[in-house]
């Protein structure tokens, strides 16, 4: 064999001096180090690469309701000029039922990848938790993204029943307590509380007729089988205008562009009356926290977008970034005020 000048023995004989004994040992030790080696490069690599290389295949984002609804339309919007930021395709998946929760505990328990966002409406989290003596999900089961859009809602009848305006329908439903109904997405939806808001306010007795989503309310509104609803701008605007329902008043603070001829609440003399519906983007809680911020991030650029601005006030909906902590706000103040119209109207879902 032949031997390097200075040497002994070629390195690669270098075991041959260790006791047979003291072999194995060794190369334990050699594995061990090697093995520690690579899980610590891995770890160093991972947190950086996780936001740098996602997206890398189509995101979906669940809508808990059924399409045609303001969650859903906009869910779309957004996701479309998102869609165009990732260079990745954006899937808009309904998955309505129970009021949101079939939607929110199928994201809650997805894989904590980013690749699985609920776009929620705010009573899944600052109503349900009171009105359902159990849940399949919690707040704790979310990281919290951003708020995306906010709107007011509109309180419409059908066209057949005989009132013209807001205190002409809180007249009709004292006149008949019991008698008179009115519809929303789902039990606990915005679109239910926002009529519950509107009973507890103006003290009246009516029905609730819950929906699988606003669209089949309106549809009932429509088809007279419920009298009244208190809805979404955004999906009740163009039924507004076209004179298939009747709007009464919208519940905002000011009067809405979208149909500027209705009073706001206030002004049609109830003024406790305001609700604002809104609208956010959460993911399954153990999401990395870098792909959270980049999401974020880039729902804010989406937002900013001009065309998605446009998109959105064309429903009545306004572009509504915040942070997660802002977000966290919204949900604990509005908390605090659903729970007490829960009490009062006695609400229970099961």
């Amino acid at each position: 064999m032949h031997r390097t000048p200075g040497c002994t023995r070629p390195l690669s004989d270098s075991s041959a001096a260790l006791p047979a004994r003291a072999r194995p040992r060794r190369a334990l030790l050699i594995r061990s180090l090697a093995l520690a080696l690579a899980m610590a490069g891995a770890c160093l690599g991972a947190v950086p690469a996780r936001a740098a290389d996602w997206p890398d295949k189509p995101v979906r984002v669940i809508v808990p309701f059924t399409a045609g609804g303001a969650t859903d339309s906009i869910a779309r919007a957004v996701s479309q000029r998102l869609g165009a930021i990732w260079k990745q395709s954006v899937v808009v998946e309904n998955k309505p039922g129970a009021g949101g929760l079939v939607g929110a505990e199928s994201v809650a328990r997805a894989d904590p990848d980013g690749y699985t966002l609920l776009l929620a409406s705010g009573s899944m989290f600052t109503v349900n938790p009171f009105i359902y003596s159990t849940l399949p999900y919690s707040l704790k089961d979310f990281a919290l993204i951003s708020n995306v859009a906010t709107g007011p809602m509109v309180v419409a009848v059908n066209p057949r029943l005989p009132v013209k305006d807001l205190q002409g329908l809180v007249d009709y439903v004292k006149q008949r307590p019991g008698k008179v109904n009115f519809g929303s997405a789902g039990v606990g939806t915005q679109t239910h509380m926002a009529a519950e808001q509107l009973a507890d306010v103006a003290g009246l007795n009516a029905i609730h007729v819950p929906y699988k989503g606003e669209s089949a309310a309106y549809a009932d509104l429509m088809a007279g089988h419920i009298d009244f609803v208190v809805g979404n701008i955004a999906a009740l605007a163009p039924l507004v205008s076209s004179g298939r329902v009747r709007g009464l008043a919208v519940t905002g603070a000011t009067r809405s562009a979208m149909l500027p001829d209705l009073p706001t609440a206030a002004e049609a003399g109830l003024p406790k009356l305001h609700s604002q519906g809104w609208f956010a983007l959460m993911a399954p809680a153990a999401t990395p926290k870098d792909v959270v911020a980049r999401i974020q991030h880039d729902v804010g650029q989406a937002l900013a977008n001009a065309d998605t601005r446009k998109a959105l006030e064309a429903q009545g909906s306004s572009a509504a970034p915040s942070s997660p902590q802002q977000l966290a706000q919204t949900i604990s103040t509005e908390s605090v005020m659903w729970k007490a119209v829960v009490s009062r109207r006695n609400l229970k879902a099961n």
